[in-house]
């Protein structure tokens, strides 16, 4: 579903469940989004993290985001795994 541009920072648009099967530092997963985006990843709980809305959005300017999110472990050597989202922002009458 697109995104309404009037959304408030804070909003949480998606929340991405990670797993990684293994036990110990190889089994911990961290999340990271590449790129300046106006959006944060943030923990929720173990292996569950929300994308939110960091600052204003403005279908004028940007129609649709292209998030990378890499996930990550504590493993050495670290083993990591990406997923790309493609987030729609819905034009909302400025005037």
């Amino acid at each position: 579903n697109p995104i309404p541009e009037d959304s408030l920072p804070s909003t949480v648009v998606a929340v991405i469940n990670v797993r990684d099967r293994d036990s110990g530092e190889n089994g911990e997963v961290t999340c990271k989004m590449d790129g300046n985006l106006p959006f944060t990843l943030e923990t929720s709980s173990e292996n569950t993290f929300k994308l939110i809305i960091a600052s204003a959005l403005d279908r004028e300017n940007v129609s649709a985001y292209n998030i990378t999110i890499t996930a990550m472990d504590r493993g050495r050597p670290a083993l990591r795994s990406s997923a790309e989202l493609v987030l729609e922002v819905s034009d909302v009458n400025d005037n």
